[in-house]
């Protein structure tokens, strides 16, 4: 009896999802170069950009939520706390 890899595909995926933590500093990453990653003013494609943060940048973190499939997180500048918004977590990791 072959046994579906689903459970434990959806098991990692949420896992990992839910490494990072509130109050926790991470760096934005996996950007490239040449690119920006975009902080928005809310969680998703539809929000204006604040901003945009180079690889390297370093953040607070505060919250995660799920959007359309979409997992954002609520973030502020570690060196600026008073900018913050909103960024796709798949650019963010632990520092």
């Amino acid at each position: 009896m072959k046994r579906s890899a689903f459970p434990f595909l959806f098991l990692m995926l949420f896992a990992g999802g839910c490494a990072l933590q509130s109050g926790e500093r991470t760096l934005v990453q996996g950007t490239g170069p040449d690119e920006l990653l975009k902080l928005r003013s809310g969680p998703g494609l539809g929000f204006n950009i604040v901003l945009g943060l180079p690889e390297g940048t370093v953040l607070s973190l505060k919250d995660c939520v799920t959007e359309v499939g979409q997992r954002w997180c609520k973030v502020s500048l570690a060196d600026a706390p008073q900018i913050s918004g909103y960024v796709s977590a798949d650019y963010i990791s632990e520092n």
